[in-house]
């Protein structure tokens, strides 16, 4: 499956768009790693904040529901900005992407990091206080809290490795 894609993007029309303006813009390798990186901090911040708080780590005087209400909308509009600006680089090369163990190590943590993140929000969003209503979901929140700081951290080392997975992995020989 991600040989197939990997061999459709390196043949298709989006992989020459992308060339294109990676290399024709100027600036644009720079300016879309650093909104990359702006969105990371975003989706960070926010999540780990409602994370913390869900641990009694952070901002204890804070109600758990309305921080999710306000954090939460910043995820979410983060994560369509990281996609674009990381699909740029992708589809110029997804050689170097999709033959990457650390690669499928980031996404690997993305796709239950972004998943915990949605059930959370809209569990709160169904039923405002829903985290606070009873010691099960407290703790059950807890353990949410901590699989996805380790997921969001994996996501971020693994997103920073991938440039460097070649001192790791001898996959460019």
């Amino acid at each position: 499956m991600k040989e197939s894609l990997a061999v459709a993007l390196a043949e298709s029309q989006a992989r020459e768009f992308a060339i294109y303006l990676l290399g024709n813009i100027p600036g644009l390798p720079p300016i879309a790693q650093s909104v990359h990186i702006l969105g990371i901090a975003v989706v960070m911040s926010s999540t780990i904040m409602v994370n913390l708080r869900f641990l009694g780590l952070a901002l204890p005087s804070q109600n758990v529901s309305e921080m999710i209400d306000r954090l939460m909308p910043w995820t979410f509009w983060a994560l369509p900005v990281n996609a674009v600006t990381g699909l740029l680089f992708v589809v110029a090369r997804p050689d170097r992407y999709f033959y990457n163990p650390v690669f499928t190590w980031k996404f690997s943590c993305l796709v239950p990091a972004v998943t915990l993140a949605v059930i959370v929000f809209w569990l709160n969003r169904s039923a405002p206080g829903f985290w606070e209503e009873s010691p099960g979901r407290r703790i059950s929140a807890r353990a949410i809290a901590a699989v996805s700081l380790i997921l969001w951290i994996g996501v971020v080392l693994a997103g920073r490795w991938i440039a460097y997975s070649d001192y790791l992995y001898f996959l460019y020989e």
